[in-house]
């Protein structure tokens, strides 16, 4: 698995720092990128990496945007999209619906960064269905 920036790339994209277990969160992070560039077509060298420097600074900043994301959302695996309703006191849990939807794994910001490069064809459906 490729990781798609670094603990400086990331305090660079937020201004701030990065927190103690940044790599294993980024490493988090470009495993949703990855999700989202599922079919998407650029030139790499032989590392896997892309020889395009636009591609790679905007794979740098998804994955930045995506650590970012996940930790001000409190949800870095993505477990709130098996619930739509949870409550501590007494504990209850209500499983989401799938056909009312699901929440998102993948942060906005990211899913634009992609989208700007070309790497998405166009929109990324990710949370609750309209």
């Amino acid at each position: 698995m490729m990781q798609y920036a670094t603990a400086a790339d990331y305090a660079a994209y937020t201004g701030t720092s990065a927190p103690a277990d940044v790599d294993r969160r980024l490493e988090r992070a470009s495993e949703r990128i990855d999700e989202l560039l599922m079919g998407a077509v650029y030139a790499v060298d032989a590392d896997e990496r892309p020889t395009d420097p636009k591609i790679a600074d905007a794979l740098r900043r998804a994955t930045c945007a995506q650590a970012a994301w996940t930790l001000a959302v409190g949800d870095e695996y993505g477990t709130a999209s098996a619930f739509n309703r949870v409550e501590i006191g007494s504990v209850k849990l209500q499983r989401a619906d799938s056909a009312a939807g699901t929440a998102p794994r993948h942060a906005p910001d990211a899913a634009s960064i992609l989208r700007m490069a070309g790497l998405l064809p166009g929109i990324v459906i990710d949370g609750p269905r309209w």
